[in-house]
Formats: structure tokens, sequence, C-alpha cells
């Protein structure tokens, strides 16, 4: 969420920088701006009308005391006039605030500098790319065919259970599935990330804390007897570990890592490009979050983006890096790199990580604050990365590693797994 005062300091460099994302931004942050001055004008109406309430009150107990009983009634009478004005004031006070923060949950962060203009997934900008696609036979398989042909997945199973969307991993599809998700643990805790093990459904506090409410609030399950979500990602429960925080600044960084299955209703998503393992609404993977001071927070996510490609080198998988232009750039980010892995059988690329930085944009909403140097307290940047999200690592595992004899394991995951070869 944004701040007021940097939005009444900046409102133009802000217009500018919002119609990357395709938006005019002119009316909505004037009306923010409205709409904050109707609440200080309460607010001072207010703290008036309080303060003359007091100051009456300490002169009632004097003229009682000096035997000025009918000033005292008088005054008395005015306190209770006083009273009656304040709780209209402090509703005016309510409504205005309400209405301020209403309007602040309606805009998306900021663009970093650095986000290209655009309108779509078409107009995101390459910055980085690393190994060979691999040549594979003529009758190589997307990733739904192979996992039918050596038992490894039953998406019709997971119809049966559940729904589309839900599949069920059997045998060496299990156990490569489990590989995974011990690697990349074990991957973040090395490089000093602290694992967690956190609950899966959170309550709406928790939705608005790193903006998922409102803006996703049609793409999360809820169960609505308790009023709580089920996560679409760890990044919610985890940054929410620390919501009304105030810490002091030798804390920081604070990293984070953890595994959890992730539940997302994905509405209207159909087609080719879903088949498979491509799009589901669960699925499992490892995030890593960082609370960073604002100093840092952009040398942290240029070590989060290096460390992804770290892992994956190490999984030998054909990737790119590209930075996210205004229109593809989620509500919350200032700035966002996506990890694609080449699906050689699917002639396509596959999102496999999203890395970004959100600056205070999540930390306003959360009131997640440090003590800095200087002794004021300050808005932390919040920053989150899959590290990684397992369906199409999976995928792009199980297509490019195909062989006429059967499925490679990458090596890094062969300990883990216990078996160097499906067939």
């Amino acid at each position: 969420m944004l701040q007021v005062n940097e939005i009444r300091e900046n409102k133009e460099q802000y217009i500018d920088a919002l119609a990357k994302r395709g938006l005019d931004a002119t009316t909505v942050l004037e009306n923010i701006l409205k709409a904050d001055e109707n609440r200080r004008s309460s607010q001072a109406k207010l703290d008036e009308v309080l303060s003359q309430s007091n100051t009456f009150s300490k002169e009632i107990g004097n003229l009682f005391k000096n035997g000025e009983v009918e000033k005292a009634n008088e005054l008395k009478a005015k306190t209770g006039e006083l009273k009656e004005t304040s709780k209209q004031l402090q509703e005016q006070l309510n409504d205005a605030a309400a209405q301020l923060q209403e309007l602040l949950y309606t805009v998306p962060n900021i663009p970093h500098s650095s986000v290209p203009a655009g309108t779509d997934e078409n107009d995101n900008e390459e910055v980085f790319s690393e190994g060979d696609i691999p040549t594979l036979s003529e009758n190589a398989l997307p990733h739904w065919e192979l996992a039918k042909k050596y038992d490894l997945i039953d998406f019709e199973l997971g119809v049966k259970i559940t729904g589309a969307g839900f599949p069920v991993y059997k045998g060496k599809g299990a156990k490569l599935q489990r590989a995974l998700i011990s690697y990349f643990l074990d991957k973040n805790t090395n490089a000093g990330y602290t694992e967690y093990q956190v609950p899966l459904l959170v309550n709406e506090a928790s939705g608005y804390g790193t903006g998922q409410l409102p803006d996703k609030e049609g793409q999360m399950y809820h169960v609505t007897g308790d009023d709580l979500y089920l996560i679409p990602t760890a990044e919610v429960p985890v940054t929410n570990m620390f919501r009304g925080d105030l810490m002091p600044h030798t804390e920081l960084p604070i990293t984070c890592t953890g595994y959890t299955p992730c539940f997302r209703r994905e509405a209207g998503s159909y087609g080719a490009h879903v088949r498979g393992l491509n799009r589901l609404h669960q699925f499992d993977k490892v995030e890593i979050v960082r609370i960073e001071h604002p100093d840092n927070s952009y040398s942290a996510l240029d070590g989060m983006v290096a460390h992804v490609k770290d892992i994956l080198r190490d999984l030998k998988l054909p990737y790119r890096i590209l930075r996210l232009c205004g229109g593809d750039l989620g509500f919350t980010a200032a700035l966002t790199y996506d990890f694609e892995v080449f699906s050689t059988a699917q002639d396509r690329w596959l999102e496999i990580s999203s890395v970004s930085n959100f600056e205070t944009f999540q930390a306003n909403r959360l009131k997640l604050r440090f003590k800095d140097e200087d002794g004021k307290n300050k808005l932390a940047h919040t920053l989150n990365g899959s590290a990684l999200a397992l369906p199409r690592v999976l995928a792009g595992i199980i297509e490019n590693y195909q062989t006429p004899n059967g499925i490679k394991i990458p090596e890094v995951l062969v300990p883990y797994c216990g078996f160097d070869m499906i067939d």
C-alpha cells in the first residue's frame, strides 16, 4: 500500500510511473489526497473538541471546590454537548479513514525505474539466458504423456477425488517430487535461510497484509465457515509472521524459507497451455522471503536472482530471466524477475519462479517497521521468490531428460531420490 505522504510529495512522478502499468492514476491519487484532507480535518476538529472538553472538566472541578455550583452545572451541560459532538466527529473520522483505506487498496505499487513499459507478457524484457536446449528424438513426448507411460502422475485419479488441477503423484513420480522439495530446502538453508513450517490457512488480516486481498480474492479458496483462506503461496504466512513488528536495524536482514502446498482457483484458465502440470489448483512450492533495510533491498534482490540461477545450473535445465513490464507486473511488486525453463517437448517456455522486491508496499500494510541507527521508526522492505515452484520444474526435468530408454534423473537429485533412471 502506498503512503499518503509519499503520494502528496510525488504525485506527478507516481502518475507517470503507474502509466507503465497502463493505468491513468490521476483521478484516484487526487481522490486519495482529498480523502486524506477530510480525514485530517475531522481529526483536527475532534482534537479541538476533546481538548475543550478536558479543559471544561478541569474547570468544573475547581468551580465545585469554590462553591460556584451554578457555573459548574452550566459547564457540565456544555461538556455533555461536547461529548455528543465528539461522537459525531469520531464517526466522521472513522468513515473518512475507511474511505481513505479503501482508495489506497485500489492502487498498485509504483514500478521501479528499470521496469519497461508494456501491456502484457509480450513486452517483457529478456535479461539473461543460460543452458543448451537438448535435442530430443522425433518420438519425444510431453510430460503428461510421459507421466502416464511411466506411471508417475495420475491426472484422472485426481479428477475422481477432487477435480481437474489436483494430480496424484505415484511411485517414482512422488519420490522425485519429494526429492526436489528436500533439495530446494537444503539449498536455501545452506545459503543462510531459516526454514519454517507454516499454516496453510490464513486469516483475512494476513491476506490484506501481503496484498492478496482485496486484489486476488477471486483467486483464493475461501473457507467461509471460519472466514479463512487457503494460501496461494508460502509468502503469505511467512511474511505475516512479522506483521506489526518493530525490530532493531541490527536484526536485518531476516531470511526465511518454507515448503508448502499452494492453492489457487485459477478461474478462467483453460486450453492446451494449462494441460498436465502447466497450471494446477494445488501444487507444491518452496519459497524464500527476506525482510531488508531499504538501503540493501536491491542488492538482496540481485542475490536472490543469483541463488535461483545456481539451483537451475545444478539441475542443468535451460532457462531465461525476464524483467516484467509494467502491464505484467504483479499488483504488489515494484520489480519482478521471472525465471522460465524451456520445455523441449512442448517447444515453449514455462515460468518456474518469480523473484520480487515489494519495497515498502507490503510493509506499510503489515505495519512492519525497524528502528534505524538515527532512532527513527521506518518501514522495512520485503522481498520474496520461488526457489522453486515444483510442477513446471518437474515437467521440465521429465521432458528434457527423456531418452529412448527412460528418463534420466539430474545428478544433483540422485542422492535425494535414490535412483538415477525412470524406466
